[in-house]
Order: structure tokens, then C-alpha cells, then sequence
């Protein structure tokens, strides 16, 4: 029976609300009991006329009705009632709640905080000089929604020591506890939303954005911290402005005017819009029939959800709008709950059991509560039953009743008789404190902040009103979902919103103008790399590494040196294998036919001895290639130049007796070539190797070549080489040579030959001109050639000298004795008498002019 009356009571209620009767619902909006709380919404709405004509202190009227105003406060109710009905929290106590518009101003909500201070009873504010002992109505309060009422009320509630929980207010600035020492909220402050947006922009590749903000400390605070975050992250604010606040005249239409031009340029897609929803709603009604071009606009949570803003006609051509929304716990019993509510205040029974005397002395001063609502219908709640600060107030309540839980220091069994509890000492209790509403664990910090998640929110039209769709979640760190998302670009494509296209990977920006993402992409050269994509210049590479053009990386250089692989050292091996075939082929010869006219000669002995150092001379060359080490660099120039030291001394030798014999009389020709022969010549040879032995030595002992790693000379690899420290005392080591070669070639170029001899002078002149070609030849090309080919260009000189010897001197005369041995006479290389018979002589003079 008593199902069906319930059943037939609110079947009757819903018929009488579609029938549009008035209600009593603002006469629900107090409740008495043992402690009281103080509710402040935005039930209504001041015309923007009525309060800028206002000349007196007079009360306004809010003229048009917020329904999420009116969803908070029945919000604030169902958490009041759920609190009296568990026997866990409070058990034994009774909380009641006074609740009042504030119609979204300071103005209208001064009146109502006043009276939460007033005296038990009464309607007066007595002044004290010590109000530990004042007991006002209220315990706590409950409210504002907006940031701008809040820091009103968070001063004046701040001086009383009062404890204030905002369901709404976010603004950064009311967390210095040292000026709102009092401050409390459910929500989480804007730098969280401002972190979560700057992450929005830098994950979807936006770093060319407008910022607006409405002028006031609201938006201006919020303007501050967004552009802190967003040049630490490298977003570039294009154009920054103040939204005006709407006023009666038509000065602030100038201003918006002002600000659309920026809004519109065809760079920046995206907007952020941190505005009061008042401040939005002008912006937007008027920006809207000047052609605002669509744009992407991030909104802040105060005008993301606001009614005045979905509502308007034309916000489906803005754009698209994302926003930050706090996410709460589910309350499944709150759509329930409003309509059984709905039902009760259409019940003239239910209407006629309230009491007048339960409404206060309060109409007398505020009037009626909440005339607008008692013209709601069902049908426009059930649409905004789920909003997202519903269980931020639901929340509130719990955080007050928990602290007078710890205050009264309760139990399963009540909580102990004692004086009543004073708002400041409930203040102490709330401070980090811990607790639950709707089975989520929350906590207020120390700046009376709690730590919630936010819902990424897009707005999607499929009526009148756009729809809220998730679309990402921030923790801490932000998840979008891209594919949910839906732009209003054709085809969907995601608008891109930048001053400069991205740099391609090995390239840097080159700022141009005042915008660091305004730039030139510019080229990473050789040696250099891009470290990171925001680096403004190129990295160089280290010492030891390389890199080639627009790299992200450098590569570790790689050891170079002379190889044996290499092209060029096999073709020098080749050659070498030439010259040291030649050398020894020629060396048998001399050895077979040692004692042969040619032979002695050519210097007997010291003919072999020339040929034996000329091979030293091949052989020393294989010191250039392979990797170079201490030992080698200190080897290659004394095993080199000393054995061609001994090759030319024999040679200087046979240039001086040549000279001997062609330029001085017959006594003294005789007397001197007994000394250019024999142990004397080998003397000679001796101190000129002793000479050359001692500049090697100077040159080892006092510019001793080392083993060098050159990390610049060759783009890639790092040369390993021998270190020439000293090019004089290199020089130096060239002279013994180069002298005797210089004496050698004076003594032969002058000289005549005797007619039916063998012309030696004419061998050694172009034995020396092969020395003089090969080094003065070598000396430009070692300067101008790379530093790794000059192992090379050594090889290739001493080789090439020792072939102009062999080619010069001692190759004709192994030619004679192998092809022409009937010359091999004492007479055609030694002197001496004519030759027996004509016919020899003949022969002599042909085989002399094959070889001339």
C-alpha cells in the first residue's frame, strides 16, 4: 500500500510539473540543525543594465535563472541529508544549511556572507577585539562557484577564521594561504588546467597560439601562468589581450573589435580563451556577427560547461572547442534524488507542511531565495543532471562534516557532549586532512588544494546544446584520444597551428623576428649535428667524431693511415719489386765479372758496395706503410737517407776520377787517382755516412718525429701519421746527399770523353739529374699533397731515384756485359794502348756510338 501511494504521489507530481503549476522548492533551501552550513550559489543572474546603472546601495535583482546553480544546491542538500542519515560520521548530530544566491556578483554576495557571521539568531555583526569566543550562524560555508566571488569572500571569511570550501574557484592566486588563510576547494587549482593545456598544445604540434584572457584577476592570473608555461615549453604566444568585461555602454565593443583581427590571422589556429563565462558569452555574441573565423579554442573550465556560452546562437561556427573539466566520482543516486525533490515541491501538501517560521529572518533582509525556481521543469534538469561539479560540492560537504568528525573526535557510539565547536577550531582539523566522499579518497594539501584528474572535453553539436565527449585524460601526464576527436576542418583533418613548418631532421632554427617559432630552417654542416629539435644552433662534433651534413648524430672516427692494402702502396710494391730485381740482377752481374775491366772500372768493390746500398734503399721504404708507431718514425728517415748516402758517395767517386783524368795534366791525374782509389776511397765513403749518420742523429735526438693522431686534416677518419716537428733539420738530413749529388754532377757535366773509351761522365750526369728531378719534384708535391698520401710520395721517391741510378749508370753497363762483352777491355774502360788490329778499333768506335 504504501508503494502505491509513493507511486501514485509522484506519478500525480510529474503530471503537475509538466502542467507548469508553481513549486516550493526555494523554500527547501534551508534546513535547521544542531551545526549549520552556509551555502553560496549562482541560483540567478543579474542583468548586465541593472548593475552598471546601480547609483545606490540597494539590492539587485537577478533576473535570469542558472540551472546548474540550482543542481549545486540540491547537490549541497542530498549530501547534508546523506551525512544525517548515517550513524558513522556524525552520529547523534544534525547538520542544516542555509543557502543563498549570489547571481555571479561580489555585490549581491556580500549580503548573504554578512549574514553567515551574523550572531546565532539574529541578523547583526557585533564588533569584538577578540573573537575566539564568537559563535556566528554558520560553521562553515560552502561556495563561492567563480574565482573573482572567492577572492572577495576568502578575505572577509579569512578574517573570522572561518572555514570556506569552493566547489568552483580555481584561480591560482587563492592557494597563498598567508591571504586567504581560510581557503578551501574541491577542485584543483588553474595551474593543473594551465599544465594540462600547455601539454594539449605541445603534443598536437600547436606553438603558434593567441591567448585571451577577461579582464579581470581571473583571466589576468591565468594569462600570467599560461604564458610562463608555455615559453618554458616553446609555445609562442602570437597575440595576447584582455577580453573586456561587458558593461552598459559601448565602450568595450571597441575593445573586442580591437582584438579580432589578431584572433583572426590566418597563422594561428588555435585560441586560448581564459575568461569568466560572463566575459566569454560577450566575447562570443559579439565576435560572432563580425565574422570570427573558426578557430580551435581551448577553453578554460569556467566557461567550458557554461549555459550562457553553449547556449548561444552561432557557437556552432566558432570552431572547435576542447576544455578541461575535473573529473569526480559517479553520484547515481543524484538524478533520483532531483526528481523526487521536483515532485515533493509540486505537492501542495508537502509545500503546506513547511513552516513559515523555518524560513528565518532572512526573507525579511534577501527577499525570497530563489524565485526562479520554482518555475523549473523536469525536462530542462534531466539534461544537466550529470554535470561535473556536482560531486565537487557533494565533496565540499563531506570535507566539513569529516573535520567536525576529527573536532568533536567522534565514534561508532557519537561524539561527546561538549561546547559547540567554533569555525576556527574546526579550521585546525581541515588542514592536510584526509577524506572520502562517493567512495573516492581525497585530501586537502597545504595550500588547501586537493589532487583530482582532469577529463579532456570536446564539444560536439547534435543539437541546440553541443554535447561533452571525453576525448583524454590528464594525471599528471596528458592521454589524448586523437581519433575521438572531431575538427571542424574539411575532412577532418587536424588543424595545424604554427608560425614555421617543422624542421627536417639535421636542421636548426634561425629565430627571425621576436618569436623563438618563427624561423629558417638551416642546414647542419659538416661536423656538426643537431642534439636536440629546439636547439637553436648546431652542436660540433668532438674531436675524435665526425659527421656529414644535416646529421642528428656524430659517427667515431675511424684510424687512417698509409695501408698495404691501398692502391698506391701496391703499386709501389710493384715497383719496388722492379727496382730491387734490378739492383740485384745487377749486383750478380758486377760479383760474376768482378774482376772484369767494367767492373774495376766502375769501382770494383765499391761498384758492389753502391749496388748493395742501393737495395738497403728499396728495402727502407717498406717502413712507410702499416700503422705507425714510435719505432718506425724514428727508423724511416736514418735507414733511408744512409744507405743513399753510401750509393751516391761511390758514384761521387767515380765522378771525381773522371774529372781527374779529363781536366788535370797526366802527373797529377796519377798522383790523385791513387788516392780515389783503393782503402782511401773507402774511407771517403765512410766519412761521408759518419757525416749523414750525425745530422740523422741531430735530427732524431733534437726533433725526434712522433706518432700523431690528426682529427681534422680528413673529414671522416682520424689520420695517424709521423710528425714532422722540424722541416730545417729535415732539410739538413737532405744535405750530405744533395751535396755530393751537386759535387758528383759539376765534376761529370764538363767533362769531355777520350775518343775509343767508354764516356762514364755522360752516366753519372744522368744519374745526378735523376737524383736533382726526383727530390726537387718531390719537395712541391709533398706540400700540396694530403697529409695521409705522404708515407706515399716518400715511397715513390726513394724508388724513383734509385731506378734514375740503375737506369743511368749501372743498367748500360750490365747491358755491355751481357751484349757486348767484346768490349770488356782494359783499353775501353781503363786505357791504355791502341787496340792490335784496325778491325777491333772499328769495331770499338760502332759499339761506343750504339751506346753514346
Amino acid at each position: 500500500m504504501l508503494g502505491s501511494a509513493v507511486l501514485g504521489l509522484s506519478l500525480w507530481a510529474l503530471l503537475h510539473l509538466r502542467t507548469g503549476a508553481p513549486l516550493c522548492l526555494s523554500r527547501q533551501l534551508k534546513m535547521k540543525g544542531d551545526y549549520m552550513l552556509g551555502g553560496l550559489f549562482p541560483l540567478g543572474e543579474a542583468g548586465e543594465a541593472a548593475f552598471h546603472s546601480r547609483t545606490r546601495p540597494s539590492s539587485l535583482v537577478c533576473t535570469r535563472f542558472s540551472w546548474n546553480g540550482l543542481l549545486w544546491a540540491l547537490a549541497m542538500k542530498m549530501a547534508v541529508e546523506e551525512i544525517n542519515n548515517q550513524s558513522d560520521l556524525l552520529p547523534g548530530l544534525r547538520l542544516g544549511y542555509d543557502l543563498f544566491d549570489t547571481c555571479s556578483e561580489s555585490v549581491v554576495t556580500m549580503k548573504p556572507s554578512l549574514m553567515f557571521l551574523a550572531k546565532v539568531n539574529s541578523h547583526d555583526i557585533a564588533a569584538y577585539c577578540n573573537y575566539t569566543q564568537y559563535q556566528p550562524r554558520v560553521l562553515a560555508v560552502i561556495g563561492p562557484h567563480s574565482s573573482e566571488l572567492a577572492l572577495v569572500t576568502g578575505k572577509f571569511f579569512g578574517f573570522f577564521l572561518m572555514p570556506q570550501v569552493s566547489y568552483g574557484a580555481s584561480m591560482d592566486l587563492l592557494s597563498t594561504r598567508e591571504t586567504f588563510p581560510s581557503f578551501f576547494r574541491t577542485v584543483p587549482s588553474d595551474r593543473v588546467q594551465l599544465m594540462a593545456t600547455v601539454e594539449l598544445l605541445q603534443q598536437l604540434g600547436w606553438n603558434w597560439v593567441a591567448a585571451l584572457g577577461s579582464d579581470d584577476e581571473y583571466g589576468r592570473q591565468g594569462l600570467s601562468i599560461f604564458s610562463g608555461l608555455a615559453a618554458a615549453r616553446g609555445i609562442c604566444i602570437a597575440h595576447e589581450g584582455l577580453v573586456p568585461l561587458p558593461r552598459a555602454d559601448g565602450l568595450w565593443v571597441g575593445k573586442v573589435q580591437e582584438l579580432l583581427p589578431q584572433v583572426n590571422q590566418s597563422s594561428i589556429q588555435v585560441v586560448l580563451l581564459f575568461a569568466s563565462a560572463h566575459a566569454a558569452h560577450a566575447f562570443f555574441r559579439h565576435s560572432i556577427n563580425r565574422r570570427l573565423l573558426p578557430k580551435v579554442w581551448v577553453a578554460s573550465e569556467a566557461w567550458l560547461t557554461s549555459d550562457l556560452v553553449m547556449g548561444l546562437p552561432g557557437m556552432a561556427e566558432v570552431g572547435t572547442v576542447l576544455g578541461f573539466l575535473q573529473r569526480g566520482a559517479q553520484l547515481p543516486k543524484f538524478p533520483q534524488y532531483v526528481k523526487t525533490h521536483l515532485a515533493l515541491a509540486a505537492d501542495p501538501a508537502f509545500c503546506a507542511s513547511l513552516s513559515e517560521r523555518e524560513q528565518g529572518l532572512e526573507e525579511h533582509v534577501v527577499g525570497p531565495r530563489c524565485p526562479q525556481c520554482d518555475d523549473v521543469t523536469l525536462q530542462n534538469m534531466s539534461t544537466r543532471l550529470q554535470h561535473h561539479q556536482t560531486f565537487s560540492v557533494y565533496a565540499a560537504v563531506y570535507s566539513v562534516a569529516q573535520a567536525l568528525h576529527n573536532t568533536l573526535r567522534c565514534n561508532a557510539s557519537g561524539c561527546p557532549k561538549q561546547d559547540p565547536v567554533k569555525p576556527w577550531q574546526l579550521l585546525q582539523n581541515m588542514y592536510n586532512m584526509t577524506f572520502h566522499a562517493a567512495g573516492l579518497a581525497l585530501r586537502f594539501d597545504s595550500s588547501g588544494n586537493v589532487d583530482v584528474e582532469y577529463d579532456l572535453k570536446l564539444w560536439v553539436w547534435r543539437g541546440p546544446v553541443p554535447e561533452l565527449h571525453d576525448v583524454g585524460v590528464f594525471n599528471g601526464s596528458l592521454w589524448p584520444e586523437r581519433l575521438k576527436m572531431r575538427w571542424h576542418t574539411p575532412d577532418n583533418q587536424e588543424p595545424v597551428s604554427q608560425c614555421s613548418r617543422q624542421c627536417q631532421e639535421g636542421q636548426v632554427r634561425r629565430v627571425k623576428g621576436f618569436h623563438s617559432c618563427c624561423y629558417d630552417c638551416v642546414d647542419c654542416e659538416a661536423g656538426s649535428y643537431r642534439r636536440n629539435p629546439d636547439d637553436p644552433t648546431c652542436t660540433p662534433c668532438r674531436h675524435d667524431q665526425w659527421s656529414p651534413e644535416r646529421s642528428t648524430r656524430c659517427f667515431r672516427r675511424r684510424p687512417r693511415f698509409l695501408t698495404w692494402s691501398e692502391p698506391a702502396v701496391l703499386l709501389l710494391l710493384l715497383l719496388l719489386g722492379l727496382a730491387l730485381g734490378l739492383v740485384l740482377a745487377a749486383l750478380g752481374l758486377f760479383i760474376h765479372h768482378r774482376d772484369s775491366p767494367l767492373v774495376q772500372a766502375s769501382g770494383g768493390g765499391l761498384a758492389c758496395f753502391g749496388l748493395v746500398c742501393l737495395g738497403l734503399v728499396c728495402l727502407s721504404v717498406l717502413l712507410f706503410p702499416g700503422q705507425p708507431s714510435p719505432a718506425r718514425c724514428l727508423a724511416q728517415q736514418p735507414l733511408s737517407h744512409l744507405p743513399l748516402t753510401g750509393c751516391l758517395s761511390t758514384l761521387f767517386l767515380q765522378a771525381a776520377e773522371t774529372f781527374v783524368e779529363s781536366e788535370l795534366p797526366q802527373s797529377w791525374a796519377d798522383r790523385v787517382r791513387g788516392c780515389l782509389r783503393g782503402s782511401r776511397a773507402w774511407l771517403a765513403v765512410l766519412l761521408a755516412m759518419l757525416v749523414e749518420a750525425a745530422l740523422c742523429a741531430w735530427y732524431l735526438l733534437a726533433f725526434p718525429p712522433e706518432v700523431v693522431t690528426d682529427w681534422r686534416v680528413l673529414p671522416t677518419e682520424a689520420l695517424v701519421h709521423c710528425c714532422t716537428r722540424s722541416w730545417v733539420s729535415f732539410g739538413l738530413v737532405h744535405a750530405t746527399n744533395a751535396i755530393l749529388a751537386f759535387l758528383s754532377f759539376l765534376g761529370t757535366f764538363l767533362v769531355q770523353s777520350q775518343p775509343g773509351r767508354y764516356n762514364r761522365a755522360r752516366g753519372l750526369t744522368f744519374a745526378m739529374l735523376a737524383y736533382f728531378i726526383t727530390w726537387v719534384s718531390f719537395v712541391p708535391l709533398l706540400a700540396n699533397v694530403q697529409v695521409a698520401l705522404r708515407p706515399a710520395m716518400q715511397m715513390g721517391a726513394f724508388l724513383l731515384c734509385t731506378l734514375g741510378i740503375l737506369a743511368a749508370f749501372h743498367l748500360p753497363r750490365c747491358y755491355l756485359l751481357l751484349w757486348q762483352p767484346g768490349l770488356n777491355t782494359p783499353e775501353f774502360f781503363l786505357g791504355g794502348a791502341r787496340m792490335p788490329n784496325a778491325g777491333m778499333a772499328v769495331g770499338t768506335e760502332e759499339a761506343q756510338g750504339k751506346i753514346e
